[in-house]
């Protein structure tokens, strides 16, 4: 296809405004519905006692770890589709999926089989034989889904890829609503307790994967044309956002112990406080994963001078809102606060946290654009390699030196989290201004024509 056929296609290229809100407020309802799903398996689980909660606390947080790489390894499955749409190459679409899929498949095997020896260390790491327990129970369960939520993650990451953010958002909405509707019946009429609260999850999981197989059948999975080349392709980009999700969860995991350990107002004012924020969180981030795409598109349909610009209006986008955010939090903490507590000295730790977050709002939103607008371009080596080292140089350490050496408590750990933040997104923005990515967006162009058109064998 020539050039002018290109530009005809990425027909956002004069206005990417309207394309990236059509891209990112479905995103954005998808994240707030997995948001709603682990809201109420907590609270119906919180039905059942104290030690029932930290149980399923401990063990999904464990059944996640298990499969984090795989979430983040998988973005790549969006980014190199993206570009084929942008090249108008169609043809190596279908064996992008299957590439995904099998990744995904791999993945999830994987987590089985290292689940058999996380899980008993589970029951001596809890404070109570109940807890250990619970989380030895519901990790079992959450982590025999393992392979259905990965390939429902390839799945949605490919819709993403093809510009369909829609078709995701209400399947998620319709596993949200099932593992609702399943959270009471296995956990109350069944009696099977916090483990029913697992069960519907994994079958939550289950029906969004069918649902999400049901919507691609129509494109094709491209099992018959995959390549260990395209599997191959997959692996090298998506190796590195893996392991730096597992890299930066390991360092949030280490924060929160860390807190934790500074007693209870500490721990619970940073809970109280990430819950308040989070909500600022997903909405940019669900524009930055936008950004990505429209930036794979461009770079595959080597238009490079919209990469800057894409990203530019993303940020600008992003810093609206979440200095609206910073506004609100500054402003109104007490009243943001008393939903979860009137206990005067969490609210006073707790305050000091939300105006420490209004400063880092701002940097946080410059940080998931800059990272997500180097992903679409394919430049994710150095990304990772500087962001996963300033996460762990910066939030454990200046947690443990200043929350517990010096006594600031939880404070502490955010103003290192703050530092990681700062230090990152001044990183990942000096690259997308230099130019840094320019010659991974190269290579990318470069694989995609010496990957030669095959005719695709009827599924």
């Amino acid at each position: 296809m020539n050039t002018l056929e290109q530009r005809e296609k990425l027909r956002w290229r004069l206005k990417p405004f309207p394309e990236l809100a059509r891209l990112a407020w479905p995103i954005a309802v998808s994240m707030l519905s997995f948001s709603a799903m682990t809201l109420s398996d907590t609270l119906f689980v919180s039905q059942l006692g104290a030690a029932q909660v930290a149980g399923v606390g401990l063990g999904g947080v464990a059944a996640f770890t298990l499969i984090c790489f795989g979430f983040g390894g998988l973005r790549s499955v969006k980014v190199l589709i993206s570009q084929a749409v942008g090249a108008a190459r169609r043809d190596r679409i279908p064996r992008l999926v299957a590439a995904g899929v099998l990744s995904a498949l791999a993945l999830g095997l994987v987590a089985l089989v290292l689940g058999r020896f996380l899980g008993p260390l589970l029951t001596n790491m809890a404070a109570t034989p109940l807890q250990g327990h619970t989380a030895a129970q519901y990790f079992w369960a959450r982590n025999l889904g393992a392979p259905l939520v990965l390939i429902g993650v390839a799945l949605r990451e490919v819709r993403y890829g093809v510009g369909d953010s829609h078709s995701p958002m209400r399947i998620s909405l319709l596993a949200n609503g099932a593992n609702i509707a399943l959270d009471y019946l296995f956990i109350f009429p069944l009696g099977m307790g916090a483990v029913g609260a697992a069960w519907a999850s994994v079958a939550a999981s289950a029906l969004e994967c069918l649902a999400l197989i049901f919507v691609q059948r129509g494109d094709g999975f491209g099992l018959r044309s995959v390549r260990s080349r395209d599997v191959l392709d997959v692996v090298q980009m998506g190796w590195p956002l893996g392991l730096q999700m597992l890299v930066e969860v390991g360092s949030f995991a280490i924060l929160t112990v860390l807190i934790a350990g500074m007693g209870e107002i500490d721990g619970a004012a940073h809970q109280i406080a990430l819950q308040i924020i989070h909500f600022s969180f997903l909405p940019a981030f669900a524009t930055g994963e936008a950004a990505s795409i429209l930036v794979g598109q461009a770079v595959g349909a080597n238009e490079d001078a919209l990469v800057k610009r894409v990203g530019r209006q993303t940020l600008l986008l992003v810093s609206l809102y979440t200095g609206t955010c910073a506004l609100v939090v500054a402003l109104f903490p007490n009243w943001l606060i008393s939903g979860f507590t009137d206990d005067p000295e969490l609210v006073r730790v707790t305050r000091s946290l939300l105006y420490l977050a209004a400063v880092f709002q701002i940097f946080d939103g410059m940080h998931i654009v800059g990272r997500c607008v180097l992903r679409g371009t394919g430049d994710v080596r150095l990304p990772a390699l500087v962001t996963g080292s300033i996460a762990w140089l910066a939030t454990p350490p200046l947690t443990y030196f200043l929350g517990k050496q010096l006594g600031w408590g939880a404070l502490g750990g955010w103003v290192g989290l703050s530092v990681e933040i700062i230090a990152g997104s001044l990183f990942l923005w000096w690259r997308l201004e230099r130019g840094g990515w320019e010659r991974a967006a190269e290579r990318s162009r470069r694989a995609m024509a010496s990957d030669v058109p095959v005719a695709i064998p009827a599924e």
